[in-house]
């Protein structure tokens, strides 16, 4: 079961090289499953019993199946991320240096570490506008070829590499495209080439940087896996699987996996967006719903903020808590901060706990050391928009934000089977001192 499980994912995760491939990906899933798809700009019909999904920037995505007994009508919500830290390719890309090299322009896309960039085959993945008559099209693109690599300076050149480096992205991190043999102008052309029209008709672009290490299930018992994009594509595929396969009659199950969360999530698509709080006004308005049902329906709701966490680090487990801290393949993360970076709370925690006690998943416990400042996530930033009881969980993972991450083998498997009981119980919530875990 795990391995089959593990292999879905990074099957999962080849097929999505950039946000807007992982958001495609997503959809043909719910295709597949019977979902149908609502466009935000177009009239919205919806039925008890029915199976719907839309997106926003081809880069978010929200799916909802609607129960048919809703007498007691709430939300129970997923949220992930469809990003990843990368590098982004800027609208004029190529850089003409000396003896003939090109290189590509490129910014950093959030947080990610430098040096696991270097060194190692790189494509290029994401979507470029097309002048179609008088339409501009969005179309989808991805390389599947090694394109492009950041090579490291030698240590001949460098005695002191080992001692501690600071990256400059705009001179070290730039990828080689040519030795001489491309012109000025060719990575335009292969674009056009893959897309099969005009460079001319190219009126924009959004492409990133991909790391073509294949992913991997390793060690000497199949313990591990390794990827690009574990965070938070892992958490993105779990969550869908456990919406695919569960029923609720009693609420509207919701799934949303929003972009932009590695960039704050300050977007039209981002978790501090709308874009939730308007799929779940117009799901209460079809209904026949008025706004006082939507208030009492959001305050009985409860999302499952889900965002990878931090694994012990065998090198240095004194990065982490000496309690507060979490091993890979023993259960789903439950993440704690007291400065609400992660809106776990005593409610929302006793909540999920319960949940996997019910689903047999173990669960574990997150906090950063008290001298240290962790990351963030989405759950805080959608609650901003749409405020319910929110808890904050993820799989314990080593090397976040590295070009290529580790997990456990087990874990994918557990959050399936937890995300699976929450989308399946009918969770009752009065106010905040009495919740109901039904089956």
């Amino acid at each position: 079961m795990y391995k089959q499980m593990s292999e879905e994912l990074l099957t999962f995760i080849k097929h999505s090289p950039s946000c807007f491939h992982a958001v495609h990906t997503i959809a043909g899933m719910l295709k597949e499953a019977g979902f149908q798809e609502l466009k935000e700009c177009e009239a919205w019909s919806l039925q008890q019993g029915g199976k719907y999904f839309t997106t926003r920037n081809n880069s978010s995505v929200i799916a909802f199946t609607i129960g048919k007994e809703l007498d007691d009508y709430h939300f129970q919500i997923t949220a992930s991320h469809s990003d990843s830290p990368t590098f982004k390719i800027k609208e004029k890309a190529e850089l003409k240096g000396k003896g003939g090299y090109i290189q590509l322009n490129t910014e950093g896309y959030g947080g990610m570490i430098c040096s696991t960039w270097m060194d190692r085959p790189l494509s290029i993945a994401g979507r470029v506008l097309v002048r179609e008559g008088n339409a501009l099209v969005s179309k989808l693109i991805s390389f599947d070829k090694d394109l492009l690599l950041i090579p490291n300076v030698a240590i001949h050149m460098q005695r002191d590499v080992n001692d501690g480096m600071a990256f400059n992205k705009q001179v070290d991190m730039l990828p080689l495209f040519s030795a001489g043999e491309c012109e000025e102008g060719d990575f335009y052309q292969l674009l056009a080439d893959e897309l099969h029209c005009d460079v001319e008709d190219i009126c924009g672009t959004d492409l990133f940087l991909v790391n073509r290490v294949e992913p991997s299930i390793w060690g000497a018992k199949e313990e591990f896996i390794s990827s690009a994009k574990l965070d938070d594509l892992q958490c993105a595929f779990t969550s869908l699987k456990a919406m695919l396969q569960s029923e609720n009659p009693h609420a509207v199950n919701v799934y949303a996996c929003f972009d932009n969360e590695e960039v704050g999530s300050g977007t039209k698509q981002g978790a501090l967006s709308t874009f939730l709080a308007d799929v779940l006004s117009r799901i209460n308005d079809n209904l026949g719903y008025g706004n006082e049902e939507l208030r009492r329906a959001i305050a009985k709701s409860f999302m499952v903020s889900c965002d990878n966490a931090h694994a012990v680090h065998p090198n240095h487990p004194e990065k982490t808590d000496a309690n507060n801290c979490t091993y890979m393949n023993k259960g789903i993360v439950v993440k704690y901060s007291a400065n609400q970076k992660y809106t776990t709370d005593g409610i929302s925690s006793a909540v999920f706990t319960e949940l996997c006690k019910k689903a047999n998943v173990p669960v574990q416990f997150f906090a950063n050391r008290s001298d240290m400042v962790g990351g963030s996530t989405l759950g805080n930033l959608s609650n901003q928009h749409v405020s319910l009881h929110t808890v904050d969980i993820g799989l314990p993972q080593l090397a976040m934000h590295s070009a290529y991450e580790t997990a456990g083998i087990k874990d994918t498997a557990y959050m399936v089977q937890a995300l699976t009981t929450f989308y399946n119980m009918n969770l009752h919530i009065t106010d905040s001192d009495v919740v109901e875990v039904q089956e």
